[in-house]
């Protein structure tokens, strides 16, 4: 069964980084996109960050010059970079993979993020 397992999470200080790592056991050329979401208590699932097998990429606005999404194919690891954090950004943060940025069909358990001021 192949499965997405993020890694990384933690508590971390305001203006503080993170980098969340998210793996698989299936070939990653087979993921035509993957991306970052995030659900913090309360709220519902957003979006974060986008990369295609291409490398293209997109963020939403919150996180943009402060969040670098990259993958590794040849690893088969995908990558979250978060600097200077806030405490907006305190959620549980989830990888997932399928063939469009629009259609994943692939999720991760999930990953602590909690920023302290």
């Amino acid at each position: 069964q192949v499965q997405l397992v993020e890694s990384g999470g933690g508590l971390v200080q305001t203006g503080g980084s993170l980098r969340l790592s998210c793996a698989s056991s299936q070939d990653f050329w087979s993921f035509m996109a993957m991306g970052w979401y995030r659900q913090a208590p309360g709220r519902q699932r957003e979006s974060v960050a986008h990369i295609t097998i291409g490398g293209s990429t997109n963020y939403r606005d919150s996180v943009k010059g402060r969040f670098t999404i990259s993958r590794d194919n040849r690893r088969n690891v995908m990558y979250l970079q978060m600097d200077n954090l806030k405490s907006e950004d305190t959620a549980i943060y989830y990888c997932a993979a399928g063939p469009s940025m629009y259609e994943y069909d692939l999720w991760g358990q999930g990953t602590q993020v909690t920023v302290s001021s």
